[in-house]
């Protein structure tokens, strides 16, 4: 989610992970309005942030998809490229440390 300031004339002058100033409002990254506002600022840097921000819960779904088709037995995690589950370990382990805390990047955008 990601939050927007207007202008008088309702446009969108402004895009944030972090909803700081009074009158910004709560919207999805995939957003029409938003997408249409980075189209036409032509800022390939905002682009690249806004997937790296889906990207953080792509991963974690992927991660959980894993672990599902293991526990159904659908597939082996020993079938899984040895990098993969290098990377899988390691992301775990560092989940396990961290316990309850989440992780957040803070207005990344």
């Amino acid at each position: 989610m990601l939050y927007i300031e207007r202008n008088s004339e309702g446009k969108i002058v402004a895009v944030s992970k972090r909803g700081d100033k009074e009158g910004t409002e709560l919207k999805s990254a995939i957003d029409e309005e938003i997408l249409q506002f980075l189209a036409e600022n032509g800022d390939s840097d905002l682009w690249v942030k806004i997937l790296s921000v889906s990207d953080l819960g792509i991963i974690r779904i992927l991660e959980d998809l894993v672990d599902l088709l293991v526990a159904k037995n659908l597939i082996m995690y020993t079938d899984l490229p040895e990098d993969a589950q290098e990377k899988i370990r390691e992301r775990k382990k560092v989940r396990q440390q961290m316990g309850t805390e989440s992780l957040v990047v803070d207005d990344i955008i």
